[in-house]
Order: C-alpha cells, then sequence, then structure tokens
C-alpha cells in the first residue's frame, strides 16, 4: 500500500508501474523501472497491459460499454479472444466473483459500488499478474468497501501483485503486507504490516495519515451556539425513473449545526440534497426557513450545493475568477485570505480544472464561503482527501457554522462525520430513519456496514 499526504507522489508512482507513465503523461524521467523484467519505457502500453491491469478512482473514466456484459470482457476483446473464450471467462468471472445480479445491466443503472466491482472486474478477466489500484475507496460508501476489499482479498489469494494508493487504511489493515510511506516525492518508509499497526496515533498524525480503526476515529462535531435559523424538511417525495427515491424526508436543523446525510449508495442522499437546495424538479413536500415555505426559486437563492463532480461546476478561466464569479465589487484581499487557507493562494492564476481533485474539491468550499448563502450543501467534499485536506474542510465547515448558517453534509466519510459533525441523519429507503448525535453516532458503523 502506497500511503502519504496528497501530492506526495503515489499517484505518480501508480503511473510509472502501468506505463502511464511516460507513454501517456510526459516529462522529464530518469531512472528505470521494471515490470516482470519489461522496461516501461522501451515496452508499449499496449504490452504492458497484459501484464499490468489498473482501476481508478472514478470506474466511469475507464468505462467503453453500456452494458455490463460488453463491459467486462472489453479488455478481452481487445486482444482479439475468440467469441467462445470471451464466453466461458464471462461465465468463469461470474461465479468467481459473484457478478450474478450485475450481468446484462446498464452501466448507467449501476451504484457507484456496483460501478467499481465492474470496472475492477473488466480488468480482472484478462488475468494480468499486476493490478494497480488508484483511490479505490473514495466514492463507496461502507458496504461496498467492504465488497472491494473482498475483491482484493480473492485477487492476493489467486497469487496477484497489488499494489494499492489509499487515504483510507481501515478495511485494508487484513489485507496488505507492506506499508510503503511518501512524503515529497520520496519514500520515506518502507514497513511491514506489523510494524505500521503498531505506530502511535500521534505519529500517524504528525505523518498526516488517516486512522487504521473506525471505532478509534475521535469524536467531535459539538454544537457550540444557538441560532435562530431553523431549516425544516417536511415529507419530501421525488420519484425518478419510475423509482421513488425519496419516500417522505423530514428532518429539522438549525444554524450552527453541520449535519451528515449518510447512507448507502442509492438511499436517496443527493436526490434529497438537490430537493432542499430547488434544484430537483418534481417534488413533493415543503422546505421552510425560519418558518417561510420556500419555493423552488427561493430554495436556489438561499442555498449553494458543492456537488460530489467539482468540475461540473467550475467555469471560469482561473482560480481568483472562480471566486469572484457572479460578484459585483469583490474583495479581493478578503478572497484571498480564503484561498490561502484552503492553501489554493498560489494557484490563484491557474485554470481550475488544471488543479488536482482534492484542489478543486477545497476550491468548491472555498467559494461557498465567499458566496454568503445561509444553506450550504456539500456532497461528498472529502473524497480523496488526505488528513489534513480533510481537517481543512472541516475548519471552514465549523467556520461557515459559526456564522449561523445551516450546513449539510453528504458524506460516506465515517472518519470525518464522527469527528466534525454535531450530528448524523441516516437514510434508508428514502426515509431519515435515525438521528445520531454524541456517542450514539458509533452506531453508524454499523449501520453503514450494512446492519440494523
Amino acid at each position: 500500500m502506497l500511503s502519504g499526504a496528497s501530492g506526495c507522489g503515489k499517484t505518480t508512482i501508480t503511473r510509472l508501474v502501468n506505463g502511464l507513465i511516460p507513454h501517456f503523461y510526459h516529462g522529464k524521467l530518469s531512472g528505470r523501472i521494471l515490470v516482470n523484467g519489461m522496461d516501461t519505457q522501451k515496452t508499449e502500453i499496449a504490452v504492458l497491459s497484459n501484464t499490468v491491469g489498473t482501476v481508478f478512482q472514478n470506474p466511469r473514466t475507464q468505462f467503453f460499454n453500456t452494458d455490463t456484459d460488453s463491459e467486462i470482457v472489453f479488455g478481452l476483446e481487445n486482444r482479439g479472444v475468440s467469441r467462445e473464450e470471451l464466453l466461458r471467462r464471462l461465465s468463469e468471472i461470474t461465479e468467481e466473483l459473484d457478478l450474478h445480479s450485475l450481468r446484462s445491466r446498464s452501466i448507467f443503472e449501476l451504484s457507484g459500488g456496483e460501478k467499481q466491482k465492474i470496472a475492477f472486474s473488466s480488468v480482472y478477466a484478462a488475468e494480468p499478474d499486476i493490478l494497480v489500484f488508484d483511490e479505490p475507496s473514495s466514492n463507496l460508501d461502507m458496504k461496498s468497501i467492504g465488497e472491494l476489499s473482498q475483491l482484493i482479498r480473492n485477487a492476493k489469494n489467486a497469487g496477484k501483485t497489488i499494489l494499492i494508493a489509499e487515504h483510507r487504511f481501515w478495511y485494508l489493515m487484513d489485507i496488505v503486507d507492506r506499508v510503503v510511506y511518501m512524503k515529497g516525492g520520496e519514500i520515506v518508509s518502507d514497513m511491514p504490516i506489523s510494524a505500521f499497526l503498531t505506530l502511535p496515533e500521534s505519529d500517524m498524525g504528525k505523518m498526516g495519515l488517516r486512522v487504521r480503526n473506525l471505532s478509534l476515529s475521535e469524536q467531535g462535531g459539538m454544537r457550540e451556539n444557538i441560532s435562530e435559523n431553523h431549516l425544516s424538511v417536511e415529507d419530501i417525495h421525488v420519484r425518478l425513473g419510475g423509482r421513488d427515491v425519496l419516500k417522505g424526508a423530514s428532518f429539522l436543523a438549525g444554524g450552527g449545526e453541520i449535519i451528515a446525510i449518510a447512507g448507502l449508495n442509492g438511499a436517496g442522499k443527493t436526490t434529497l440534497a438537490r430537493a432542499i437546495c430547488g434544484l430537483q424538479k418534481n417534488i413533493k413536500g415543503n422546505v421552510f426557513w425560519n418558518g417561510h415555505c420556500l419555493s423552488r426559486r427561493m430554495r436556489r437563492g438561499k442555498a449553494y450545493m458543492v456537488m460530489q463532480d467539482v468540475g461540473h461546476q467550475l467555469f471560469t478561466e482561473s482560480v481568483l475568477s472562480e471566486c469572484t464569479l457572479g460578484i459585483k465589487n469583490p474583495d479581493i484581499g478578503e478572497i484571498e485570505k480564503i484561498l490561502n487557507k484552503v492553501d489554493l493562494l498560489e494557484y490563484k492564476e491557474r485554470h481550475p480544472l488544471s488543479l488536482s481533485g482534492g484542489q478543486m474539491q477545497r476550491l468548491s468550499v472555498a467559494v461557498s464561503e465567499i458566496c454568503g448563502k445561509e444553506l450550504l450543501v456539500f456532497d461528498e467534499p472529502t473524497s480523496g482527501l488526505d488528513l489534513k485536506s480533510m481537517e481543512e474542510v472541516g475548519e471552514i465547515a465549523r467556520m461557515l457554522a459559526g456564522q449561523d448558517k445551516v450546513i449539510l453534509i453528504i458524506t460516506h466519510d465515517i472518519e470525518f462525520m464522527k469527528k466534525i459533525c454535531t450530528r448524523i441523519l441516516f437514510i434508508r429507503d428514502g426515509k431519515i430513519e435515525r438521528n445520531l448525535e454524541g456517542e450514539a453516532k458509533e452506531e453508524i458503523i454499523d449501520l453503514l456496514g450494512g446492519k440494523n
């Protein structure tokens, strides 16, 4: 497992192994990379792909088909494997990875966890000797992460060499054999898992690493102020694609709260957020702010939503202009202070889409503060973030809550919700089923693991 803060070089290592560097990502490269005796600089990437299979952070970026069966055997088809062999391998991989429920389905109908499983299956079907994963858990709920860990364990038991760049460690602690810690582009240590597990928590924090055991993650998120601002979400119903996604979701929230909305993939979290922000059409139910019922248009004026795929809401040519978009007479000095808080000031002239995924997340969080809205909704703001960046997002959330704003955070990140959020609303089957505060927040581990 490759560990270390964002920007330390983990992803670069994975790209060296699979040949994306230098065949796709160009730059100055010295030294040698040998994979099964092949020099990656001299070997065509098509040849390397027979030995190295890669599962990316976002499985959508590696899909080429619209149905699952075609996607699973896509790599084999490109290698000229006969139809009979394709069907044999498809049947074999279905049994080995328990894909029965995912066969013959539309890619677009799958949950995040199901997409990750199909991406893994497509790579695994080609039987590479080496499997490379880059942040494979970042967009998955806990149940899906458990399924992912089983897939990785199966591959290990099958004799595969596995390289994983990851910020979340807890699901890998009984699988990995070695932990490589990187800092500033260098390998600082290469530890057997036994040594990594005995590192004191204080050392983990100094190294910028997340927790190894969710049950030991820090408790926090106490509400410190009482506000007159109140949000009331009452009996929200939404039907999409012939399915009832929300079935009477209701809850109350006050200014100064940082509320996590948690649940399994497909539970209705993002649909609820879109309904609250006035972005979802054809809803039933009402949203009140301080006792006044808000129309969809009024909600859009009151709320700001940071989307999970933040690239969809970045429009300008520079980080600074993104922060001033739509603002008359912006206070550049104040904006630069906010950018400095999220370690983006030095990138203020950079194009937003040239930033890393974590940096784009932090930019959207900064924009949400600058826009001055009273209701802020974040959809997976810590996806793919290291410890330092996660805590920075938490600090901004606390600061915004201190301004009497209502903060709603859709997240699978248990460490974040336990440490930062004042309470957790657990949504299941389209309804808010549980309200967890204080020590009760520990129950979220079991709930997100699929237990009642």
